[in-house]
């Protein structure tokens, strides 16, 4: 077997002397802000940062700061101060179903012409095994990390391996949830990926494969430095546990690699596409536009959270006996928890949130969750606030039977209803929560609406001292930056799974033509179903008993 090279790619030449990946990605990225800066007009706002740039660069030869990194600042107080102008300020009403900014972004993960192609699995470094863990999103970072790491080995990549074992206990293997064949060709350009090892490769080995767990978010250095070795003196080598194995940060072309096989190569089996859509279809039928809100709220979750909702010795001896199977989990306080934003929102928070924020009672919601704690008598708050509720058990009946013993074929058809919805909302932050917001993201900044839990819990415990409007107003004025717009993108943000910032690009356009288009909307639309931080019901005035019947309820059930 031939040597391949193992490689990163920089300043567009592929060698084995490599750079950090951090400094690679800072240095590419300061280069694109400076580019960027240079094409733009000329504006007030310029002149003072540039005056002020220039006196900062003087005072840098003496205090060693770098300039890029203040300009970088400079350039966020710019875009804050316009989106504010154009917004008329922090109290601008929002568009609660779509950002008016999404037309302006798009998905961008092609390769760049210096990205070399795949070597031959002849001319590679070895095959490399993946068993991936977890339910089926956290499975799909596995494997969306999985052919990077292969590619930073030049190594040959066996399709991967799912987790039987977990607590979900799926035994479904990867060709039956995704299609295995667009996979290997939708990525041949990247890695050579083949679905198993060849009877002559094994046969001439004289132990069987090597099997190693590298630590969490490991550098690609750690592959090179460590694994590679191992990889080329016993040409087959397995990775276990393989779930958030990489870095965050990464080379720009290898986090558009990700995006190439998160968004485009991890399609699902066409027998789930097809129920999927009909799901999405059905709701489409009965109304031009729905919520998906991700719900978890099973019991293992909770007793993962380690937070206490209320259910007194039953729930704390309940959740008590489900915690103690991971045995490395520390004690934690309920009360801390919840005060630091890490309990996932009850289905009942979940509708006040969204009813705060101006959706009203007869908007459609498709449910997607798997064993609520509690049953219906957790989820008769949320029904009625919300009566149009739907879940994939209701709208397939019989059809969903074939999927009823595999947990991760279940899981893929939640993805599919709630990536197609007009409005994705999630109770936690959760792997399956991020991936669909980076998805929503890369696929046109779709509404995406993630709870500030940690302001939102103060608020939730104070909610019998104050009327609706005043709950109202202030859950508005927390959710700001927790509602998918564009301007919440910034590198380096939290998992890139989430914030896949080196994948969304900006479309060429002018700061006037914004600014007529602003005002028109606010001018010509009759009764537009916004959320205004002045006004308790938005624009159209709400109906006053709607929201003393909720105010009620919220008296009475929120105990």
């Amino acid at each position: 077997m031939g040597v391949g090279r193992s490689w990163r790619p920089s300043n567009g030449v592929c060698n084995n002397n490599l750079a950090s990946p951090r400094q690679q990605t800072k240095q590419h990225f300061w280069s694109r802000l400076l580019s960027s800066s240079s094409q733009r007009k000329p504006t007030s706002w310029s002149v003072v940062c540039g005056s002020m740039l220039f006196a900062l660069g003087l005072i840098s030869l003496f205090t060693g700061h770098v300039a890029s990194d203040l300009e970088w600042y400079s350039q966020r107080l710019v875009k804050r101060s316009w989106y504010s102008k154009l917004d008329g300020g922090n109290h601008a009403p929002i568009d609660i179903w779509k950002s008016k900014y999404s037309k302006y972004y798009y998905g961008c993960s092609e390769r760049g012409p210096h990205f070399p192609s795949a070597v031959h699995q002849q001319f590679s470094n070895g095959y490399l095994l993946i068993a991936t863990s977890g339910g089926l999103n956290q499975q799909r970072t596995g494997i969306t990390d999985a052919v990077v790491v292969a590619r930073i080995l030049n190594a040959t990549l066996v399709v991967p391996e799912l987790d039987h074992y977990s607590f979900w206990k799926d035994d479904s293997d990867f060709s039956n949830i995704f299609d295995v064949n667009w996979f290997i060709a939708s990525l041949a350009k990247d890695v050579t990926i083949v679905k198993r090892v060849p009877d002559k490769v094994m046969r001439s080995m004289e132990k069987p494969p090597y099997t190693m767990r590298v630590p969490r978010k490991s550098e690609p250095e750690y592959y090179l430095d460590q694994v590679l070795p191992i990889l080329l003196r016993r040409r087959v080598l397995q990775l276990t546990k393989f779930d958030y194995r990489l870095a965050n940060n990464l080379d720009e072309e290898f986090q558009k690699l990700r995006c190439r096989v998160n968004y485009r190569a991890l399609r699902f089996t066409k027998p789930t596409r097809h129920l999927g859509q009909k799901l999405v279809s059905r709701m489409r039928e009965m109304t031009n536009r729905f919520i998906a809100i991700h719900l978890r709220f099973e019991p293992d979750m909770l007793a993962f959270s380690g937070c206490y909702y209320g259910g007194g010795e039953k729930e704390r001896n309940e959740l008590g006996e489900i915690r103690k199977r991971w045995e490395t989990l520390p004690v934690l306080s309920a009360e801390e928890e919840r005060k630091r934003g890490k309990c996932p929102l009850t289905p009942q928070e979940v509708g006040l949130m969204l009813r705060a924020l101006g959706f009203k009672n007869d908007t459609y919601i498709y449910v997607a969750s798997g064993e609520i704690y509690g049953g219906e008598e957790t989820l008769r708050p949320l029904r009625q606030l919300f009566p149009n509720f739907y879940t994939k058990e209701t709208l397939a009946g019989e059809e969903l039977k074939p999927f009823l013993n595999f947990s991760s074929r279940l899981a893929a058809l939640d993805y599919i209803v709630c990536d197609e919805s007009d409005v994705f909302v999630t109770n936690n932050n959760g792997n399956m929560a991020k991936i669909l917001a980076g998805r929503r993201r890369y696929m046109g900044h779709k509404r995406t609406i993630r709870p500030n839990a940690k302001k939102l819990s103060a608020l939730f415990m104070a909610r019998e001292k104050m009327d609706w409007d005043t709950f109202a107003r202030k859950v508005r004025s927390c959710q700001r930056g927790f509602m998918g717009e564009p301007e919440e993108m910034r590198p380096g943000r939290d998992e890139f799974h989430e914030y896949p910032s080196s994948c969304i690009c900006q479309k060429p356009f002018k700061y006037s033509d914004m600014e007529n288009e602003s005002r028109e909307n606010l001018t010509s639309q009759g009764k537009p179903i916004i959320s205004d931080l002045n006004s308790a019901h938005g624009d159209d005035g709400g109906d006053d008993k709607e929201f003393s019947s909720l105010q009620r309820l919220n008296k009475a059930n929120l105990k």
